[in-house]
């Protein structure tokens, strides 16, 4: 007995829910090893991409991209939940309903790009190898741009881009031309070109030149390879000795003033360390994001004067995050920052944050930095310290350590890959541009969940498209070394304290995406697009 229109219906929204699953699980290696990260990925993808592309309508096309999309960011962004619920005190009925909200919302990027597709480039069944090759590269490309779109939309969302998928795959060659977005590109058309080869009915002959899709994918596979062996960067200086610290604070323990001196004592215990033996002595001490959680003037001069006795002992450079209080102009100035100091440095420099070295975050996150207008009600039902920062300048002048340059980043801003640039660029009075990049962060509201490797794996694909080596210090993890061509030299084990001693070698020199950013990529999209809707024209 054949299936009803409602059991096929059930049967096919139950494919590509888990589908959609499935997808989830490719952002980082934990759920699956490594190796399989990209197979599945673009597998899963293929999945969206078949019944997108052959759907009867753009609406039906629309609709099964999106509860595909939903899936994937329910459950890849389950880790929410465990912010709002668990430390934010938020009802669970009421913290599981915004992470679905929220992964409804996003699934409208790709649902729309879906749409599109089949509304510009319609494919049959029976449909021309050439036309099923245009229809391929127009969801590609749609796929991509609305990537870019969930990425600046609303100060942008881009976590959990298929591009990251690709971190250990040939199409990585591609990032330091085409970054995180042209990545994605390529991933989607993989995935569509697979879609293509896919018999549509028993009736339908073979035809080899179906695989022209897949052959021009395995082609910019093969290029990708080959654009890896390239050092897009040459050594700067002499290798830096630095020290991560991973403190391990309990995320509720944190921010309780009952417990700050605790938390204070195990950073300044772990920075303290000697050095083991073979260990040489650091040039410089990286703590996490807001190692001092109270502004730098609440603290009581001695706790400085403990941090600069360190620095001073150790004959090094500490850098720490902290939320930072300027007042310029008669206004009180609040910003997430990270400060770095020596022994020299005067304590009262270091109670005005005047340091000399400083960075002021500058992508903040909505509703953790700052509340968007409107939304000071649903801050009001959490039990989380938020507060409205401002946003630090453009260009801020890397730390000068040991004859390197670093530039620091806070938190997810390094999910955005054109932020990191300008440090990359020399200053507009010849001051050099960064050699190492580093990202501190408090991951701690996340529990140990998959968001700490992702985050990781996302730091693995800006050191592709920079490259340049990037330094993780965090809470709880993972506090890792990241060598210029994304692969992890060393890392600290999650939900645990612990000091990471490692050995870094700063680099110089410009890829062509620190030089033009997401443009490139931006440009092949505007190209493909324009080339189907020339073609779609044609046929019309």
């Amino acid at each position: 007995m054949s299936p009803t229109p409602r059991g096929r219906l059930l049967r096919g929204a139950a494919g590509l829910t888990l589908a959609g699953a499935a997808h989830a699980l490719t952002f980082a290696p934990g759920p699956l090893p490594d190796w399989a990260l990209a197979i599945t990925q673009v597998l899963a993808l293929a999945v969206a991409a078949r019944v997108t592309l052959y759907a009867p309508s753009a609406r039906l096309s629309w609709a099964r991209g999106w509860l595909f999309s939903f899936a994937t960011y329910a459950l890849g962004l389950y880790w929410i939940f465990i912010s709002l619920h668990r430390y934010g005190d938020l009802a669970a009925p009421l913290a599981a309903a915004a992470v679905l909200l929220l992964s409804a919302f996003l699934a409208i990027f790709p649902a729309t790009a879906c749409a599109l597709a089949r509304r510009y480039a319609p494919l049959e069944p029976d449909s021309r190898p050439a036309r099923a090759l245009t229809g391929a590269l127009t969801w590609a490309a749609l796929w991509a741009g609305f990537e870019w779109v969930r990425a600046v939309l609303l100060t942008g969302f881009p976590w959990l881009n298929i591009g990251y998928a690709h971190v250990d795959s040939p199409l990585a060659g591609w990032a330091p031309l085409l970054g995180v977005h042209g990545m994605a590109f390529l991933a989607a058309f993989a995935a569509a070109a697979i879609a293509t080869l896919w018999q549509p009915s028993r009736k339908t002959p073979l035809d080899g030149r179906r695989a022209l899709a897949a052959g021009l994918a395995l082609a910019l596979a093969a290029t990708g390879w080959l654009l890896a062996r390239i050092d897009w960067s040459r050594p700067f200086g002499e290798p830096l000795n630095v020290r991560l610290i991973q403190g391990n604070i309990e995320q509720s323990q944190k921010f309780d003033p009952a417990l700050l001196d605790q938390s204070l004592r195990r950073h300044l215990e772990l920075a303290a360390l000697p050095p083991m033996p073979g260990e040489p002595a650091p040039q410089l001490t990286i703590l996490p994001e807001t190692v001092m959680p109270v502004f730098q003037n609440q603290l009581d001069p001695r706790v400085w004067e403990a941090w600069r006795a360190i620095a001073a002992r150790q004959n090094s450079v500490i850098a720490m995050g902290s939320p930072l209080l300027d007042v310029v102009g008669g206004r009180e100035r609040y910003t997430n920052s990270v400060i770095g100091f020596d022994g020299a440095t005067p304590v009262e420099h270091l109670l005005a944050g005047s340091t000399a070295m400083r960075y002021d975050k500058r992508h903040l996150v909505p509703w953790g930095e700052y509340v968007p207008p409107g939304f000071h009600w649903f801050v009001d039902m959490l039990d989380i310290p938020l507060g409205d920062f401002d946003r630090g300048a453009e260009r801020q002048t890397p730390f000068a350590v040991g004859g390197q340059h670093v530039a620091f980043n806070i938190c997810y801003e390094d999910l955005f890959g054109p932020d990191l640039l300008p440090a990359l660029q020399p200053g507009p009075q010849g001051e050099p541009g960064a050699t190492i990049l580093v990202n501190v962060s408090n991951l701690g509201w996340f529990g140990d969940s998959w968001a700490l490797r992702q985050h990781l794996q996302i730091g693995r694909l800006r050191t592709i498209e920079t490259a340049r080596p990037m330094l993780t210090a965090t809470n709880t993890g993972i506090t890792a070394a990241i060598d210029a061509k994304g692969h992890v030299a060393a890392q600290l084990a999650p939900m645990q304290p612990g000091v990471l001693p490692v050995s870094v070698q700063g680099m110089t020199g410009l890829t062509p995406y620190a030089r033009f950013g997401d443009k490139l990529a931006l440009a092949l999209v505007g190209v493909v697009l324009i080339g189907a809707l020339g073609a779609t024209r044609k046929r019309g």
